[in-house]
C-alpha cells in the first residue's frame, strides 16, 4: 500500500500530534473482535475488512461484524440525502465513504487508524483530496464523519480518536434494533477541542437529530424529509448565494420542462385551430430554441399549415 507524497496541510485539517487532547488508552471497542496486525505489516495489510480502528502500541485491529442490510442502508442514505440537499442549494457535495483516516507520527511511522461509515465534504472544490488514505494533519478532514451503531458502539472509543482528531462534526446514528442504544441520532459538535451533543448540525444548518434519524432510517424517503432536506439546502444556498438554478442538473431539468410546457401549448393551439404540428423528442433540446414566447405564440396564431408556422419562425421544414 504505497502513499504518494502528501501535500502541506490545507482547510481543516488538525496536527495529529503536539495539541492538547485526552489520553487514548484503554479505549474499548463493543461489538468488534480483536484481530493482531504488526505495526511492520500494517502498510502492506490487505484491508479485505472493516477495521474500526487500529493501534500501533497495541499492534491490534478492531474488526466489526459483517455489516447488514440495516447497517449499510443507513449510511449510504447519508449520500442520497446529501445530494438532494446538493440539488436546493445548487452544488454537490463530497461524499468519500469510509476511507480511512489515518495519524502518523513526527517519524511518518503509523500510529493509529480508523474507518468511518460515510464521510462528507461541503465542499469537494475547495479540498484537496488524498489518492490514498487521509492522513490526520495533513489533509482536510471531512466537515461530517457518520457512524452507524447498529451491533457496535462508538463511545467508549472512536468517539474518543476522533475528538482527539479534532473532527468538526460527528454523527452517530442508532437504528432500529441497535445492539448497544436505544434507536436515535446524535450530533457531536466540536466546541474548544471536546464534543457537545447538538440538537442541530452546524454543517448542514438546522438539520435537527431526530429529522437526521428520521431520513437515515427510512426506507422510502417522505414527503416531511423531502420538504426538509429542501429547507437544508436553501439555507446553505442563501449563505452562499446559490440556488437550485445553479445545479446544472436541476437548469437542465428546468429548461427541459419549459420546452415541453411551450411546445404543449403550442399544440394546443394550433390542434383547435385543426393543424397538427410533429415535433421529434425534446430529449435534450428546445425544438423552438431561438424564438421567443410571442413569436412562437403569434406564428401558432396566424400559420395556416405546419409548413407556415415554421416558416415564420425560421424552422427546417419537416
Amino acid at each position: 500500500m504505497n502513499e504518494p507524497p502528501r501535500p502541506a496541510r490545507t482547510g481543516n485539517a488538525t496536527p495529529a500530534a503536539g495539541a492538547s487532547r485526552p489520553r487514548l488508552e484503554n479505549l474499548r471497542f463493543p461489538g468488534c473482535r480483536p484481530v493482531p496486525l504488526p505495526r511492520d505489516e500494517f502498510e502492506d495489510f490487505d484491508f479485505d475488512e472493516k477495521i474500526e480502528h487500529w493501534d500501533a502500541r497495541t499492534e491490534t485491529a478492531w474488526v466489526a461484524e459483517m455489516p447488514g442490510v440495516v447497517h449499510e442502508g443507513t449510511s449510504r442514505r447519508l449520500v442520497q440525502l446529501a445530494t438532494w440537499i446538493g440539488f436546493a442549494r445548487g452544488s454537490s457535495f463530497g461524499p468519500c465513504g469510509s476511507v480511512g483516516l489515518l495519524e502518523r507520527d513526527a517519524g511518518d511511522a503509523p500510529v493509529r487508524m480508523m474507518q468511518p461509515d460515510e464521510t462528507l465534504y461541503l465542499h469537494p472544490d475547495r479540498t484537496v483530496f488524498p489518492t490514498g488514505m487521509l492522513v490526520v494533519g495533513e489533509h482536510d478532514l471531512p466537515d461530517v464523519v457518520l457512524e452507524v451503531d447498529h451491533t457496535t458502539d462508538i463511545r467508549p472509543g472512536k468517539l474518543l480518536v476522533y475528538e482527539a482528531w479534532g473532527v468538526p462534526e460527528l454523527w452517530a446514528a442508532a437504528p432500529e434494533g441497535a445492539r448497544y442504544r436505544p434507536p436515535g441520532a446524535t450530533i457531536h459538535r466540536l466546541v474548544g477541542g471536546r464534543y457537545h451533543s447538538s440538537p442541530a448540525s452546524v454543517a448542514l444548518p438546522g438539520w435537527t437529530a431526530a429529522e437526521i434519524h428520521a431520513a437515515l432510517t427510512e426506507w422510502v424517503p417522505s414527503a416531511r424529509t423531502y420538504r426538509v432536506v429542501e429547507r437544508v439546502g436553501r439555507v446553505l444556498g442563501e449563505r452562499e448565494g446559490t440556488g437550485p438554478d445553479d445545479d446544472p442538473l436541476i437548469r437542465s431539468l428546468k429548461a427541459a420542462a419549459r420546452a415541453e410546457a411551450r411546445v404543449a401549448v403550442v399544440r394546443d393551439v394550433l390542434q383547435a385551430r385543426g393543424i397538427r404540428l410533429a415535433v421529434p423528442s425534446l430529449a435534450g433540446s428546445d425544438p423552438f430554441a431561438g424564438a421567443s414566447r410571442e413569436a412562437v405564440t403569434a406564428a401558432a396564431v396566424a400559420c395556416t399549415d405546419e409548413a407556415d408556422f415554421r416558416r415564420r419562425l425560421g424552422l427546417p421544414r419537416r
